[in-house]
């Protein structure tokens, strides 16, 4: 399993029109083959930072979805990010 979990970071007025317009992303991802999450959301404290959580069951699926990452308007909002892959080699119920 891989997970893809950080934080960008957009300008503050722009956080809601950035978030608006990854709803068909997100909508996307998660009718990908392999997606078991996909989700963006507004930081409760940090009016310009956005979490990442994504997913997936390999990395084969993650690079298919991905393809050439965020559109252009969607590549220049972000300020700076911090974001990492993880790979998961067990599960255990919390």
């Amino acid at each position: 399993m891989i997970i893809v979990s950080g934080k960008i970071f957009v300008d503050p007025e722009g956080r809601d029109g950035y978030l608006a317009g990854c709803v068909e992303v997100v909508e996307l991802a998660r009718k990908s083959p392999g997606c078991l999450d996909f989700a963006l959301s507004a930081d409760l404290v940090d009016p310009a930072r956005i979490n990442v959580y994504e997913r997936w069951e390999t990395d084969e699926q993650l690079a298919a979805f991905r393809g050439s990452g965020p559109s252009d308007d969607q590549g220049a909002a972000i300020r700076d990010a911090e974001v990492s892959r993880y790979r998961i080699s067990a599960v255990e119920p919390a």
